[in-house]
């Protein structure tokens, strides 16, 4: 954007603002009821009463020439303007004016006071956004053309809704109070690699429908069960730790790629129930420290004995001593069980021998 473009946006975006009338905060509702209902409604109405009391703050022209950085070439090749915006921490509520900068690419709104970034749907060059630490309630965005990655770290986030841009590789949404994971396109987001979910309200890992995703971030929600996990074929990596998993029924053959998982204080409490990892060809790694199965006796040897590919189990290498006893363990183990089948078929030939 050239100097005298840049006047007239100005220009342009200082009439639109004009013309807005400043957003007042809603009158708080009257305390109804008498005595202990009464008390509890009021005590139910102070967080919202402060947000409501936020003075608003707009984004205005005379911060912007601090804030606007990196002078490229705009898209036709014809202007210059400038691409990057860098506006955190400065307690903002309204940044309608960024929709007449469309040429930026790099956006950071970050630890602002923001409920709605919709302006940003103007920005349809954007590359990169990061919206953390603001008080929205939501990721819903236009569709962007371009936009590769996107964080909304810390914010009061319900859904993973409205976020299918076609050339997003990693979207970070942790730290929120998602419920649930639904509306995620498989085919929008063919590109996502990296999907970031930690701190959230999650209960299942069902709908994550998004066979080329390689990395996935679930730690620190409520997880009981592993669900749709057949549908993460390319999946490598999966972070698990601080949920509340004591079965691993999910896992499927179908995780074909799957060398890394961290599953650090769950709630598995029986080692048996690592062998329902050995559908999983291809793990490698597996963190299980601070679950109650990894305070049993041998509990190294019998994760091995049950996943003899595992090359790491919490961190640590496996030793050549340890690949021996395992195979020790084992062995006898299948001696034990052989003489027992024996047994018990001796025992049958000979009851059925036995005259009557």
């Amino acid at each position: 954007m050239s100097d005298a473009e840049g006047e007239d946006v100005m220009e342009e975006t200082e009439a639109e603002e004009a013309e807005e009338p400043p957003t007042g905060g809603e009158e708080a509702e009257e305390a109804v009821g008498e005595e202990e209902g009464e008390e509890e409604q009021q005590e139910e109405q102070e967080p919202e009463e402060e947000e409501e009391k936020l003075p608003e703050v707009p984004l205005t022209e005379e911060m912007m020439p601090e804030c606007l950085s990196l002078l490229c070439k705009t898209g036709d090749g014809l202007a210059h303007a400038y691409v990057k915006i860098d506006i955190k921490e400065r307690e903002l509520t309204n940044i309608s004016l960024l929709k007449s900068f469309i040429h930026l690419r790099y956006v950071d709104v970050s630890k602002n006071k923001l409920k709605d970034i919709s302006p940003l749907s103007a920005l349809t060059h954007m590359l990169t956004l990061k919206a953390d630490e603001n008080l929205l309630t939501s990721a819903r965005l236009e569709e962007m053309p371009f936009l590769q990655v996107a964080s909304f770290n810390s914010n009061k986030i319900t859904s993973t809704e409205g976020v299918n841009h076609p050339m997003l590789e990693h979207l970070s949404i942790n730290n929120n109070e998602i419920t649930k994971i639904t509306g995620l396109d498989t085919q929008k987001l063919s590109r996502l690699h990296t999907l970031e979910l930690r701190g959230n309200k999650l209960t299942t890992t069902d709908g994550i429908v998004l066979p080329n995703l390689k990395n996935l971030f679930l730690a620190a929600n409520m997880i009981k069960h592993l669900e749709g996990m057949q549908h993460l074929t390319g999946v490598q990596t999966i972070h698990l730790r601080e949920n509340q998993l004591s079965q691993l029924d999910g896992f499927r053959e179908e995780n074909k790629m799957l060398q890394y998982i961290n599953m650090r204080g769950n709630n598995v409490t029986d080692v048996k129930e690592i062998k329902k990892l050995a559908v999983v060809p291809m793990l490698r790694a597996l963190v299980l420290s601070e679950n109650p199965a990894a305070e049993e006796d041998d509990y190294r040897v019998e994760v091995l004995i049950a996943l003899r590919k595992l090359e790491r189990l919490d961190k640590a290498e496996y030793t050549e001593d340890e690949r021996n006893d395992a195979e020790e363990m084992a062995e006898a183990r299948k001696l034990e069980e052989a003489n027992a089948e024996e047994k018990e078929e001796n025992e049958d030939d000979f009851h059925e021998s036995e005259p009557e």
